[in-house]
């Protein structure tokens, strides 16, 4: 994430963006004060508005009184050599060519880094079959589903190791970094489900979907609380490490802050683990049952192997 900020927020950050599509209105057409002030505060901050306009006019003559440009193209960013070398080094993850990425101009340009300069950790190391054909075959069939709101009939294997046919609307593909393995969460004519992917033999496209036909998903919802202690920067990497989730964030004093996340059932593993990550600088106060969890967990690390 550090390394990505720098390599793109920072070289194209904000207004960079703003600027260009400020430019870009103004060759198409001349611009009105309240058309470009419109541009700015939609894509920038509220106070934008009272630097962005007269830079544009004065300290970078790029925009003239009458609203027009003297470009006569529209702006472009080209992805600098470093920018698409970080690129070349994301490419070669097996997961995101899953998703078939573009690959346009990057042929010629050597990765910034090999995969194996990369090391993760705290993560399982039985993750999907990225690399099998038959499993990049599924994924890519149940990719199209979700794109095109097809159904889908799927062969798989359930958690008892029986082979099952079902047939289902798919509704989208989860990831979970800790075990890194995609899970489909699916509706079907009785229930929804979610299966792992690596577990799906076969996945065979139908037609248009018919929602009246399937169960829509209950979603099994549960409340996480604690207290945090902002050191170290923690409050930040809490924030970030739990984006995906939703949450409410309240100062309680000084440098202490209580957090609430609401999170998948099914999900509680891993966030268990993360929470732990982050030791005493996390303290869950409730629910009583997630509690227990954590003292069971710890005590079994403090008896170790056997």
């Amino acid at each position: 994430m550090g390394v990505a900020a720098v390599l793109f927020s920072e070289l194209y950050g904000s207004y960079f963006h703003v600027v260009a599509a400020v430019l870009a209105e103004a060759v198409r057409r001349p611009l009105t004060g309240s058309r470009l002030e419109e541009i700015v505060r939609e894509k920038a901050f509220v106070e934008s508005v009272l630097t962005i306009p007269a830079a544009l006019r004065s300290d970078w003559p790029l925009l003239k009184a009458d609203g027009t440009t003297p470009l006569r193209h529209e702006p472009t960013m080209p992805l600098t050599l470093l920018q698409k070398r970080w690129l070349k080094t994301l490419l070669q993850d097996p997961r995101i060519q899953l998703f078939t990425p573009c690959t346009e101009g990057l042929a010629d340009i050597e990765p910034l880094f090999q995969l194996a300069d990369l090391v993760r950790f705290d993560q399982y190391l039985d993750g999907d079959p990225y690399g099998e054909a038959a499993y990049v075959a599924v994924f890519r069939q149940m990719l199209t589903a979700l794109k095109e709101n097809r159904s889908a009939r799927l062969r798989y294997t359930g958690r008892k190791g029986r082979l099952h046919n079902s047939v289902c609307l798919p509704l989208r593909l989860e990831y979970s970094e800790k075990d890194d393995k995609f899970r489909l969460l699916a509706s079907g004519r009785r229930n929804s489900y979610s299966i792992n992917v690596a577990r799906i033999q076969s996945c065979t496209l139908l037609g248009p979907a018919a929602p009246e036909l399937y169960r829509a998903p209950v979603r099994h919802l549960e409340s996480l609380t604690f207290r945090l202690w902002d050191e170290r920067n923690a409050l930040e990497r809490v924030l970030l490490h739990f984006s995906h989730l939703e949450k409410e964030t309240v100062r309680l004093e000084g440098q202490v802050y209580q957090v609430t996340l609401r999170y998948e059932r099914e999900d509680e593993t891993e966030l268990l683990i993360r929470i732990l990550s982050f030791g005493p600088m996390i303290q869950v106060v409730a629910p009583e049952r997630f509690i227990a969890l954590i003292r069971e967990r710890l005590e079994r690390q403090a008896l170790g192997p056997g």
